[in-house]
């Protein structure tokens, strides 16, 4: 056995008060982070979902999502679209994009995706009176 894991144990073992006040500073940061990123119930933050959400979609298509510009939490669990770079053209604006309708549990796990709509960059959608 050699003598830096008994010489780290030693020194594991003898706090100073210092050392206690920086412990409890950081597992009250830690705290602090988890009461941000889930909810009390332990269900997955917003924010958390739409992250997994984003990286369970670039994992299955291959694609990166650029954004996300819909979101709603609904009784089967979440309903995002997610707008994603498909092809890179020269100049930008003639890149193709689409948008993805993704399905998650309440847990944030993708159970469902399909693609709605593809369109270049630089396009508008046209007018439509009376909503989409």
């Amino acid at each position: 056995m050699s003598n830096t894991s008994n010489t780290s144990r030693s020194q594991s073992s003898s706090n100073s008060p210092k050392d206690d006040k920086n412990n409890k500073d950081d597992k009250s940061n830690r705290d602090e982070k988890d009461q941000q990123s889930g909810t009390v119930d332990g269900t997955p933050s917003p924010m958390e979902v739409l992250r997994h959400a984003r990286v369970q979609l670039a994992e299955l298509t291959g694609m990166a999502a650029e954004s996300v510009s819909s979101f709603e939490r609904t009784e089967d669990g979440w309903t995002l679209e997610v707008e994603v770079l498909e092809v890179a053209r020269v100049p930008d604006t003639m890149s193709l994009l689409a948008s993805y309708q993704v399905s998650l549990s309440p847990e944030g796990d993708l159970t469902g995706y399909r693609r709605v709509r593809r369109y270049e960059r630089g396009r508008a959608d046209p007018h439509r009176p009376g909503g989409r």
